[in-house]
């Protein structure tokens, strides 16, 4: 782990901490979710739901997660046996990665990719082979031939993150057909990190890999409450995987945390059944405020590619004037009174992200609109 120092976002942070800066960096929204999903939390707690809770989850969220899957995409899994509760999805997919990987096996990943994934892989004693993404008609998209050209004989895995943080992008149906039949190819387990699957825009379908035929027996589908119901504090998630591939999961999660919060368990299984519009209207929230966000830092003179989903939207910094996506970031605070978080560090090859640069619109839109008027200095140098 000596490569993994302070991770970027809490520099960042501290950064915005220590200018006063407006941190569009870290993606966390500042408002919260739910209110019926809140009071359920404190009525858990007032109610002594306090100790530890059973290592697979509570078995109300099991169930509402399987009825969710079912419901949404048409992938029936088993609360018991097929589905386990994680701390967050950081922990399942280290957890999986950690279970399912020897030490020189390889993993594919699309980069730039969240940070956590790299840490996991080298955890595991594995080695990730990385797959750019790269801006192709205004979004970002991989090469299929540069994908088949990555497995190679130690290749064990495929993580797949859509959609996708830090671009923004959905993968298409072509698309995952392209990374199912590689893996039925190769044998090949596929890792799909789907916490922004209620947080697409335009029309963009969010079509999870497992769905694809012979792909549901290899796919350790993960996803989590933090993101649809804007509870990212809570860190509560989730796995669905066949059997074998659970109980691997379940192996090392349980020497891991062993179990999670049962209060936000019982209130975000309430939420799964019964808050699905109040996402709908976060979807169309979240909608509005990227297209706010995308106007300002338009005016302000990036370059603005527009993300199908997510929290983020990636910037072009070369029509400012700048190359290096990580000093720009630095002095973004003192030129601009904001925090950014360059894309760089996303990436295996950093030079294929050097002049992109993430900022993340989740926030109230007063606090965008300050961002904006603050950005707009920027093309006034």
């Amino acid at each position: 782990m000596r490569e993994f120092g302070t991770t970027v976002f809490a520099e960042m942070t501290a950064l915005a901490v220590r200018t006063g800066a407006i941190n569009l960096g870290q993606g966390f929204p500042d408002t919260d979710g739910p209110p019926a999903m809140l009071e359920r939390a404190a009525a858990a707690i007032g109610g002594g739901l306090n100790q530890y809770p059973p290592g697979p989850g509570m078995p109300e969220l099991r169930q509402a997660v399987a009825e969710h899957r079912k419901e949404h995409y048409g992938l029936v899994y088993d609360p018991d046996g097929e589905v386990l509760v994680t701390v967050g999805a950081t922990e399942a997919v280290s957890a999986t990665v950690l279970a399912l990987c020897e030490a020189g096996d390889e993993v594919l990943v699309f980069e730039p990719y969240y940070d956590s994934y790299a840490a996991a892989i080298a955890l595991a004693g594995a080695v990730r082979r990385p797959v750019a993404l790269r801006p192709v008609d205004g979004r970002f998209a991989f090469d299929p031939d540069e994908l088949r050209a990555a497995v190679g004989p130690r290749t064990r895995a495929i993580l797949v993150n859509s959609p996708h943080n830090p671009t923004g992008t959905v993968f298409t149906r072509d698309e995952l057909a392209a990374i199912a039949a590689l893996c039925q190819e190769h044998d090949l387990i596929a890792i799909t990190d789907e916490v922004y699957e209620h947080l697409t825009y335009d029309g963009v379908e969010h079509v999870p890999l497992a769905t694809f035929p012979g792909m549901r027996e290899r796919t350790v589908m993960i996803s989590s409450a933090g993101k649809t119901f804007s509870a990212t504090g809570w860190k509560t998630g989730w796995v669905c995987a066949p059997p074998a591939l659970t109980t691997a999961v379940q192996s090392v999660k349980q020497f891991l945390t062993f179990t999670a919060s049962a209060p936000w368990q019982v209130a975000v299984a309430y939420a799964l059944r019964h808050e699905l519009d109040w996402v709908a209207a976060l979807r169309r929230d979240l909608s509005a405020k990227r297209d706010r966000l995308m106007e300002g830092l338009s005016a302000a003179g990036f370059g603005v590619l527009r993300p199908s989903g997510t929290y983020f939207v990636q910037t072009d910094i070369r029509p400012l004037g700048f190359a290096d996506g990580i000093a720009f970031t630095r002095e973004l605070p003192e030129l601009a009174g904001v925090v950014a978080i360059p894309t760089q560090v996303f990436y295996d090859r950093p030079e294929f992200g050097r002049h992109f640069v993430r900022f993340a619109f989740c926030k109230r839109d007063e606090v965008i609109d300050e961002a904006a008027t603050r950005l707009a200095a920027l093309g006034r140098r």
